[in-house]
């Protein structure tokens, strides 16, 4: 692990970003260029005094997982990624199969949209970025993945409408079988199908049916405990490599769902942290 020069990399991908970059208000009395320190832990999900003990030196050694989280909050490119975990004395993730590392480019549409809910998800499911909207309208599920909370945490369904379930398992399942049949060795999905196949009969008798899908753009309902029903529609964009998805859930003016929409947007603003 290169301390001075991971402390160093940090201070200046910080240093090169506004708080209008990754989505943040930049508020009165700003007197140095960038992101404050806590800014930067904020959007990383870490701790100030860990993320400013990096800067000095002096931080223990960072987890695979909190470099990922940090190359995301900082909007590195694949390339600035790998080198941020060479600093770090790790390998960097491999080419070819499933990255957590979401695309500056999602990140920077993710920012903007700050009245519709949008999520960055990966092509098997692992939720790798969510607005405020997002964590409003679903809870944060930032990290999980949501074909196995399908399956195996039953309470997040609660959000679907009964009538809807089936259809969104089928989904679900289609989806992973798409991408363990195009990526076989790619060790994410393989872990979770195996994981499903044992674990859930539901998910078994499903996955016998051999069903293939791609998500598309759909009309969605969502039973939300504090606005009530809203019938949202759906539109995916794709990244290069069509391995991750941003989500963006949006409204038609004038309609009751849209009014709807803009008191989840309050309700978010009042109670919700800006979570990525």
């Amino acid at each position: 692990m290169d301390r001075t020069g991971l402390a160093d990399y940090l201070r200046r991908a910080r240093a090169r970003l506004t708080p209008s970059d990754v989505g943040l208000n930049a508020g009165p009395r700003r007197r140095t260029p960038g992101l404050r320190r806590e800014e930067v832990a904020q959007l990383a999900g870490m701790s100030t005094d860990y993320y400013t003990r990096l800067e000095q030196r002096r931080g223990s050694h960072p987890s695979r997982q909190m470099l990922t989280a940090l190359a995301r909050a900082l909007r590195l490119t694949d390339v600035e990624r790998d080198h941020l975990f060479h600093l770090a004395g790790e390998e960097p993730p491999r080419p070819g199969g499933s990255s957590d590392h979401v695309r500056p480019g999602l990140l920077l549409i993710l920012d903007r949209l700050h009245d519709l809910p949008a999520s960055v998800l990966s092509d098997w499911g692992e939720v790798l970025a969510q607005n405020t909207m997002a964590v409003a309208l679903t809870g944060d599920h930032a990290g999980a993945n949501l074909i196995r909370r399908w399956f195996m945490e039953p309470g997040t369904r609660n959000l679907a409408p009964p009538e809807n379930h089936e259809q969104h398992g089928r989904a679900h399942v289609a989806s992973l079988r798409t991408v363990t049949t195009a990526r076989p060795d790619d060790p994410g999905p393989a872990a979770l199908l195996s994981e499903l196949r044992s674990r859930s009969r539901e998910f078994e008798a499903l996955w016998a049916e051999h069903d293939v899908v791609v998500r598309r753009p759909s009309p969605k309902r969502f039973v939300h405990p504090v606005v009530g029903v809203l019938d949202l529609d759906c539109e995916v964009l794709l990244s290069d490599g069509h391995s991750q998805q941003l989500i963006v859930h949006s409204a038609r003016p004038g309609t009751p769902t849209y009014e709807r929409l803009e008191l989840l947007r309050v309700v978010g603003l009042q109670n919700l942290a800006p979570s990525r």
